[in-house]
Parts: structure tokens; C-alpha cells; sequence
């Protein structure tokens, strides 16, 4: 019996598109070392209906004091999406509901007892990444393959979503590319026209000034 040939080829696709997957990072784990005084912060640019996840936790201090931090973030569009003061650790998420980039600022509170630089480790989570695979198994009782084929399913079409974010970014930077060529050509041909026009009025009024004196 012959056994079709794209009938073998698709488990060995499987295993190599479930080995990239598994090679594929989760999330991305972001350090940050808080000065004395002043603030940092991390952004990037999410577009809507997104799922993001942080975990944030103080790791280690120089002077192995404790030391709370401040953490505020923040949408493209000014709002609060996550605020707390004096903590050591915590965990925000939200579903995004305009594009842009989304910001998230760490600081330290008590200046007085720290003197040196706050180390803080966050793991900064977004659309596949930040999904709760084990509730989902459990939910539909799913594992192995069918479990790592699910991801591969979600992480498609994240990749689909992005791809259509960034062909509608795009289009509307062609769009205001095109907008400002035609501004800036109608300024240009305007320029040139009073230009033209004021020279025109010069050379009029030079010669009537000549003539009156009689000087031609």
C-alpha cells in the first residue's frame, strides 16, 4: 500500500512548528535599576484588544535595605490603568483599548533610606504570552499535542494581528505622507506666486518713481 506523500510530510511539520513554538519566548523579562531620586520607565506600542500582563517585584538593593517603590501606567491617552505607592512587588493587567504606547514608571519612596540603586525585575507579558494556558486545558480539557497545537493556533493569529496593525499603520503614514507632500507643494506654489507678485509691484513702483523724477 502506498502511503501519500503529504500524509508523512505533515507530522514531521508539526514537530518543527511545535519546537519553534516551544523555542519561542514567552514573555520578556525587563530589569531596571531605580536611581535614589528620579524615575524610569518602559514603554511599547500595543494595539487594541490586547491582553497585556506584568509582574513587577523589588529583586535586591546595594545596601540590602528594603525599599518600596511607585509604579503608575499609563494608556497612549494619559489614563491611569494601574497605580500603586510603597510596594515590593505587584501585578497589573488589562486589555487594551486604544493603540499606542503604553508606559509604566518606577520609582523609589523613601529617598532618605536608600542610598543606592533599587534593582526591579519585570515580566512584561502581551496577547499569547499573557494567556492563561493552564485554565484553558483544564476548561477543555485539552493536553500534549492538542494542548501545544492551541498555542500554535493563538501565536497564528497574533502574528495575523499584528500583520494587520502594521498594514494599517501603514497605510494611514502613507496617508499622512501624502496629505503633507500636497500641503507643503501648495505652500511652495504659494511662496512662489508672492514672491513673484511682490517683485512685480517693486519693479512697478520703481518705475514710477524714475518717471516722476524724470529720470527716464
Amino acid at each position: 500500500m502506498k502511503r501519500d506523500s503529504n500524509t508523512m510530510i505533515l507530522p514531521w511539520l508539526a514537530v518543527i512548528l511545535l519546537w519553534a513554538l516551544s523555542r519561542a519566548p514567552v514573555g520578556e523579562a525587563i530589569w531596571l535599576n531605580l536611581p535614589k531620586t528620579g524615575t524610569k520607565c518602559v514603554s511599547e506600542e500595543i494595539h487594541s484588544n490586547v491582553v497585556v500582563l506584568a509582574d513587577y517585584v523589588v529583586v535586591a538593593v546595594e545596601d540590602s535595605q528594603t525599599a518600596p517603590i511607585s509604579v503608575k501606567v499609563t494608556s497612549p491617552y494619559g489614563n491611569s490603568l494601574h497605580n500603586r505607592e510603597n510596594v515590593t512587588y505587584g501585578r497589573f493587567a488589562f486589555t487594551t483599548e486604544e493603540a499606542g504606547n503604553y508606559l509604566a514608571c518606577f520609582w523609589s519612596d523613601n529617598h532618605n533610606r536608600v542610598t543606592g540603586e533599587i534593582v526591579v525585575n519585570i515580566d512584561w507579558k502581551t496577547g499569547i504570552a499573557a494567556k492563561d494556558w493552564e485554565s484553558v486545558a483544564r476548561k477543555e480539557k485539552i493536553e500534549g499535542v492538542e494542548l501545544e497545537l492551541r498555542k500554535l493556533e493563538g501565536a497564528v493569529e497574533s502574528i495575523h494581528e499584528n500583520l494587520l496593525y502594521l498594514k494599517s499603520r501603514e497605510a494611514e503614514m502613507r496617508s499622512m505622507s501624502e496629505s503633507t507632500n500636497a500641503r507643503v507643494a501648495w505652500f511652495s506654489i504659494m511662496s512662489l506666486g508672492i514672491c513673484i507678485l511682490v517683485s512685480a509691484l517693486q519693479v512697478w513702483y520703481l518705475k514710477r518713481f524714475f518717471q516722476k523724477k524724470k529720470l527716464i
